[in-house]
């Protein structure tokens, strides 16, 4: 059974830094690509960063880019968001999912593709 546990959110002043912890079991970590994805209150799940990591390959959506790393910890079975320069817009749940790679290696951004997720953790940056 997969399962992801999610932690590492805190309340942070805006400017400050926060790193995120999914730590993922139940699956072959090499055949899947990870992502973290966040919700605001009232607003759709939307997502973040991305990492395969038998490829070292990741992506970030413009809104975090140069603020946010993803990064991966093989033999851990743990992936990293790490966060700096935090907004008060980046207020939201933080959640990890995974989903399994096609053959090629491709895997998809969009969260319907993520087949298994966390139950979040609270991120809130105040002004």
């Amino acid at each position: 059974e997969v399962q992801l546990v999610e932690s590492g959110g805190d309340l942070v002043q805006a400017g400050g830094s926060l790193r995120l912890s999914c730590a993922a079991s139940g699956f072959n970590f090499d055949e899947y690509a990870i992502g973290w994805f966040r919700q605001a209150p009232g607003e759709r799940r939307e997502g973040v960063s991305y990492i395969s990591p038998s490829e070292g390959s990741t992506y970030h959506v413009d809104s975090v880019k140069g603020r946010f790393t993803i990064s991966s910890d093989v033999g851990k079975n743990t992936v990293y968001l790490q966060m700096n320069d935090l907004k008060p817009e980046d207020t939201a749940v933080y959640y990890c999912a995974v989903q399994k790679l096609e053959e090629s290696g491709v895997y998809y951004y969009t969260p319907q593709r993520f087949t298994s997720w966390g139950r979040g953790t609270q991120v809130t940056v105040s002004s």
